[in-house]
C-alpha cells in the first residue's frame, strides 16, 4: 500500500473511532450524570522506518492518540423529586452491586421495599459506614447538603460521597456508572462536594457542539475517501504505464 492510500486509510479509522464515541455523546444527551467522551489526534510513525533508503517517504499515519472522558460538572435541573439528589462539586455516588461497587453521577434514586435508598437499576446507594442508606419509608426526609439523611429531625444516614485523586483510572460502564479499574487506586472521601435535593445533574454533553462535531467528522472522511480514491487512480495509472513501456 502506497503512502498516500495507507495515511488516508488510517485517518478514515480515526474519524470511525470519533463518530462512535460522538454517537455515544448524542445518545446519552438526556441521561442525568452522564459524562462525555473526547479524543486527541497523533501521528505515527513505526519504528521500522528509521531504516528506509534515502529518498524514501514512509508513510506517516494519523490515529487517536487518546481519548479521556470529561468529567466537568453539568447543569443542575430541578424536579421537585425528594429521592433526586445532584452532586455540585467533584465527587461520586456509591452504588453496591454484586460485581462491586460503582461510582456515578446520576442521582436520580428510588426508595425500595425494604426502606433502601437505591438506583433506578436497583443497587442500593452506600452510606459512609459502608452499609445501604436505610431508611422508614413511611416518613419523608431531607438530605442536607452535607449528605446527611434525616427524618424526624434524626439524623438517619450520611451517604458515601467519595472522590479520586486521578479520574483516569474510572472506566465507563453502562448507563452513567464508572468502575475502578485500579485496585491500588483507593477512593478518598471527596471535599467541597454538596448534595442538592430535589434536582438532577444533566449531562454536560453540549448537543450543539456535538451536532458541529459530527458535521466536520463527516467532512473530513469524505475528503480521506477522496484521497484513497486519488491513490487508487494513481496506482493504477503506474502500473498501466509501466506495461506500457513494457511493451
Amino acid at each position: 500500500m502506497d503512502a498516500l492510500t495507507a495515511a488516508a486509510a488510517s485517518g478514515i479509522r480515526a474519524r470511525i473511532e470519533s463518530l462512535d464515541m460522538l454517537a455515544n455523546n448524542l445518545a446519552n444527551a438526556s441521561a442525568a450524570g452522564f459524562k462525555s467522551d473526547s479524543e486527541s489526534y497523533g501521528l505515527y510513525l513505526a519504528p521500522e522506518t528509521a531504516d528506509s533508503p534515502e529518498g524514501t517517504f514512509p508513510a506517516i499515519l494519523p490515529v487517536i492518540q487518546n481519548r479521556w472522558t470529561d468529567f466537568s460538572q453539568g447543569p443542575l435541573l430541578p424536579t421537585g423529586n425528594s429521592t433526586d439528589l445532584a452532586l455540585s462539586g467533584k465527587g461520586f455516588f456509591v452504588a453496591t452491586t454484586p460485581s462491586g461497587p460503582l461510582y456515578t453521577r446520576n442521582g436520580s434514586f428510588r426508595v425500595s421495599g425494604n426502606g433502601q435508598l437505591e438506583t433506578l437499576d436497583g443497587y442500593p446507594i452506600q452510606a459512609a459506614d459502608g452499609r445501604p442508606v436505610t431508611l422508614d419509608k413511611t416518613k419523608s426526609f431531607e438530605v442536607t447538603p452535607e449528605g446527611i439523611l434525616r427524618q424526624d429531625g434524626q439524623d438517619i444516614a450520611q451517604i458515601a460521597l467519595v472522590d479520586f485523586d486521578d479520574t483516569r483510572v474510572l472506566t465507563k460502564r453502562r448507563g452513567s456508572y464508572f468502575v475502578n479499574s485500579s485496585p491500588a487506586a483507593k477512593p478518598a472521601v471527596a471535599a467541597g462536594v454538596e448534595v442538592r435535593q430535589g434536582k438532577i445533574e444533566a449531562t454536560n454533553s453540549e448537543s450543539a457542539h456535538s451536532a458541529a462535531r459530527l458535521v466536520t467528522i463527516l467532512r473530513q472522511f469524505e475528503a480521506l475517501q477522496k484521497a484513497m480514491t486519488i491513490g487508487a487512480d494513481m496506482n493504477r495509472r503506474a502500473v498501466e504505464d509501466v506495461a506500457k513501456v513494457g511493451s
